[in-house]
């Protein structure tokens, strides 16, 4: 399963991620992007990955979670 992640020590709250999809993307408490849902849906994934090339400052991945 591919679980969305965003690196706070990265993120400088641009918003662009919570504009393309507030689905997947929200603001937390500082101004910085977190997952809304981190389980990626095959069906969003290519507009995901569009997304994650989009970040000025590559905070965003789509990571592979190999289930134990």
């Amino acid at each position: 399963m591919e679980k969305l992640k965003v690196d706070q020590s990265t993120c400088i709250g641009c918003g662009l991620c919570v504009s393309l999809n507030d689905e997947y993307f929200e603001f937390n408490d500082e101004g910085l992007s977190i997952p809304k849902k981190e389980n990626v849906d095959e069906k969003d994934k290519k507009e995901l990955l569009n997304i994650v090339d989009s970040c000025p400052v590559g905070a965003i991945v789509i990571e592979d979670e190999k289930e134990a």
